[in-house]
């Protein structure tokens, strides 16, 4: 199962370290801005996941730098899944600038939890519901 969905994001100034160059910890971020959108396309949000008690941490990252992003540059977030999630999800990402360079790409792993008990828990079923309809 493959659902894809690109996320564009502006670079700020605040976003580059003295080089004027992106800031490694960034992306971390842009990921989740692509995560964030990913489930929006479908309908949800995690406001809404929170307020039915589940929680989504991310348990593991990997990031893999193949150019660096600049300043003002716009950055097309492609945000992959991998495989229907079950008690856990995972994405890759692909990120490339206005020029359709590949800046960076990576991976994360998030767990679905409960919130109360702070117990992995399977995938909700309204997630598995739009994934059938995607």
């Amino acid at each position: 199962m493959t659902v894809n969905h690109n996320s564009n994001v502006r670079v700020r100034y605040g976003e580059t370290d003295q080089m004027g160059v992106v800031y490694h910890g960034n992306y971390a971020q842009y990921f989740e801005i692509g995560r964030t959108e990913w489930l929006r396309s479908l309908g949800i949000t995690y406001k809404y996941m929170e307020k039915t008690g589940i929680i989504l941490p991310v348990i593991s990252l990997n990031c893999n730098f193949k150019k660096s992003a600049f300043y003002d540059d716009e950055l097309t977030i492609t945000t992959i899944l991998k495989k229907a999630p079950s008690v856990k999800i995972e994405f890759d990402y692909e990120i490339k600038n206005q020029h359709q360079e590949i800046i960076c790409t990576g991976n994360t792993i998030l767990a679905f939890l409960n919130q109360k008990t702070m117990k992995p828990i399977r995938c909700p079923e309204y997630i598995l519901e739009k994934l059938k309809v995607s």
